[in-house]
């Protein structure tokens, strides 16, 4: 969707009554998906969350949710990089080592969140709010965020001791999804496809981080070992270094064989009439891994787990882009015909 495109939507939402039914929600998240080449929402039984981007990054280097890679081929023994070509550099051990201190661009001597960048947090959250036009319930001329969001929160590696040049700004909106209807998943689906699209058309960085919404619903388990309130400007959970420990073999080992699989299944795809085969190895493939990330975090490690560890290494690399453009290839070429 192109600019003048979201703004068109925008302008409609605004023009149009309040909605505060499952069927009006409906209405706007088919405006979000609808657009495009693609006009019937998702060819896919499911929308991948975790789909990368390289949008505000310095290089492809430094992508944090995605882009480029070298890759591939059994463990110790790499082989051909996805792709046919070698797309960056591989990720290095050091940028998972801690540091002794928090990234003095975002906090202060006392480890709390600098009030400049606090405020500008703040309000990318209540213009991202505000740009949806909600139909929130029971709200008796309140603002919107007084009446809908329960807090906004700072975590990620920038708000613990592993930050690095690959760390963006991970910032969670809490809201009170009952408060706009009852029908939570659908809420949850709303805001998905919304965060998803803001963060496609924005391009914000502050002291160089890209900022990232997400929107939770209040009660989430939220696994992280930084959690810091920006509206209490207060921590959560508050980040020890000497609770960060990695195991970079084990990743690095996990990495590659998912590597090694998607090397294969490009090597399917490179025949057009093994596309439906490569199109079911791509989805087994991509649940594998969010299987993976999902055991690693509810594990005792959390985010310093193998298996998070090993996400990382795969986004950095370009590893999740290259597979997402591998499924929309597998779809175009068995929606085709000669």
């Amino acid at each position: 969707m192109s600019q003048q495109q979201w703004q068109r939507y925008l302008q409609s939402l605004r023009e149009a009554p309040k909605r505060g039914s499952v069927a009006g929600i409906r209405r706007s998240m088919n405006a979000l998906l609808d657009t495009g080449g693609q006009t019937e929402g998702s060819p896919y039984e499911e929308e991948d969350n975790e789909k990368p981007r390289l949008k505000g990054k310095r290089s492809r280097n430094q992508v944090s949710p995605p882009p480029g890679a070298e890759g591939g081929g059994s463990i110790g023994a790499p082989g051909p990089a996805v792709g046919g070509g070698s797309l960056e550099e591989e990720v290095e051990p050091e940028s998972f080592e801690k540091h002794s201190y928090l990234n003095p661009d975002f906090w202060d001597e006392s480890n709390n969140l600098k009030p400049k960048i606090a405020r500008r947090l703040m309000k990318i959250a209540k213009r991202f709010l505000e740009g949806l036009e909600l139909p929130v319930r029971h709200a008796a001329g309140e603002g919107l965020m007084t009446a809908l969001v329960e807090d906004v929160r700072f975590t990620g590696s920038l708000a613990n001791y592993n930050w690095s040049k690959y760390s963006d700004i991970d910032l969670h909106i809490v809201v009170d999804f009952s408060k706009i209807d009852e029908n939570v998943e659908l809420v949850k689906g709303f805001f998905d496809a919304a965060r998803m699209r803001w963060n496609d058309l924005h391009d914000i960085t502050i002291n160089g981080a890209e900022v990232e919404i997400y929107v939770e619903n209040v009660g989430d388990v939220h696994h992280s070992s930084g959690l810091y309130s920006i509206m209490e400007m207060r921590w959560i959970v508050e980040p020890s270094a000497e609770r960060i420990t990695f195991d970079y073999a084990s990743a690095r080992a996990k990495a590659d064989n998912i590597l090694t699989q998607i090397n294969l299944i490009e090597r399917i795809l490179d025949e057009s009439h093994k596309a439906r085969a490569a199109l079911r190895s791509i989805e087994r493939l991509k649940q594998k891994i969010r299987t993976m990330r999902k055991a690693g975090l509810n594990s005792p490690a959390q985010e310093y787990s193998a298996e998070n560890i090993a996400f990382k290494i795969l986004r950095r690399e370009g590893a999740l882009d290259k597979l997402d453009e591998m499924k929309y290839t597998a779809y175009d070429l068995i929606m085709s015909m000669e």
